[in-house]
């Protein structure tokens, strides 16, 4: 007899089978970043949204809008300007005149937000009204405009960009906001072999064709998957205790934690943790997360929870030199 169990072991063998397909096929676009590839699928299938640090050209639209062609998904991009009001972003209702009767209503214009994915390139170039209607959104899964709450297609998955160069003139997000994002994926330069492969394979004629792998109602299905994955106690007391481990007034604080964190990680973090491992279970092919999988996840879930001091900076200490500290221990 077929249990829910058993099918759920399932799906998680074909879920395994899609990513080998998806990487197959964004390998035909995007050169190297296997873990940040990686990193972007966990988020997805936890049901999270990320948020990319790095500098520009580095292949971050394209990566997003090829694997929304991949899962046969709608894409939208907004670039974030000072200037881009919350309307810009959520939609705005217009004054429309009926061409027989001649009378007048209002209809609502829907913004780039209703989408399945949406890039938002440089979020702390926009002020905080703005960046808030997207917060809200990413949040709630739905927006409120003239008084009517809508709800947002789903899936719905938000990769938000930060240029970490140019500061001027910019309003970076608070910690607060910056805990609403499941992960912060760090993306560096290309090796030399990368960069020469790159270049040539940019600079030629050949268009790479993308075959659809899933489609929404899959992801919806996955996502779902990911949230019965059984976790062992020891899992979660890993989890837990890694949050905890954070905070300087935590009696399990290490010294050098006390030293140089001013704020440390919240509940939220715990549950990315565990989310977080789940889904990488999932992505292996395997129906228990592991505490290896806590340890995989921990660094973009905790690099931007964890706020250091002063002295952290003039040591040169960076939260990823911080998360490996806690995890030698």
């Amino acid at each position: 007899m077929k249990t829910a169990q058993n099918d759920d072991v399932e799906r998680a063998e074909k879920l395994l089978a899609a990513k080998a397909e998806i990487l197959g096929q964004l390998k035909t676009v995007i050169v190297g970043q296997d873990q940040v590839i990686e990193e972007i699928l966990i988020a997805l299938f936890a049901k999270g949204h990320c948020l990319l640090m790095g500098v520009p050209g580095l292949a971050k639209t394209l990566l997003v809008s090829s694997l929304s062609r991949i899962l046969d998904l709608q894409f939208s991009r907004i670039q974030f300007t000072p200037d881009l009001m919350p309307s810009d972003v959520t939609g705005t209702e217009i004054l429309q005149e009926d061409q027989q009767t001649r009378q007048r209503a209002l209809r609502f214009v829907p913004g780039p937000v209703f989408a399945n994915m949406l890039l938002a390139d440089e979020i702390n170039r926009t002020p905080p009204k703005t960046q808030s209607a997207l917060l809200q959104a990413m949040q709630e899964y739905q927006v409120t405009s003239g008084g009517e709450t809508r709800s947002l297609p789903l899936p719905f998955f938000v990769m938000a960009t930060q240029n970490p160069i140019e500061q001027e003139g910019t309003y970076p997000l608070p910690e607060a906001q910056l805990d609403r994002f499941f992960l912060q994926i760090a993306i560096d330069y290309p090796s030399h072999d990368e960069e020469r492969r790159i270049v040539l394979e940019t600079t030629g004629a050949r268009e790479p064709a993308l075959k659809k792998v899933l489609g929404a109602k899959a992801v919806l299905e996955l996502q779902d998957l990911v949230r019965r994955v059984p976790v062992a106690d020891s899992v979660v007391n890993l989890a837990v205790g890694l949050a905890r481990s954070t905070r300087p007034k935590d009696g399990v604080a290490a010294d050098f934690v006390k030293k140089w964190v001013s704020w440390g990680a919240g509940p939220r973090a715990s549950q990315a943790l565990v989310l977080g491992a789940k889904a990488r279970a999932v992505l292996s092919g395997r129906f228990a997360a592991s505490e290896d999988d806590v340890r995989a996840v921990a660094k973009p879930v905790l690099r931007h929870r964890v706020v250091l001091n002063f002295q952290a900076e003039a040591e040169g200490v960076s939260p990823d030199d911080l998360i490996d500290r806690l995890l030698a221990r």
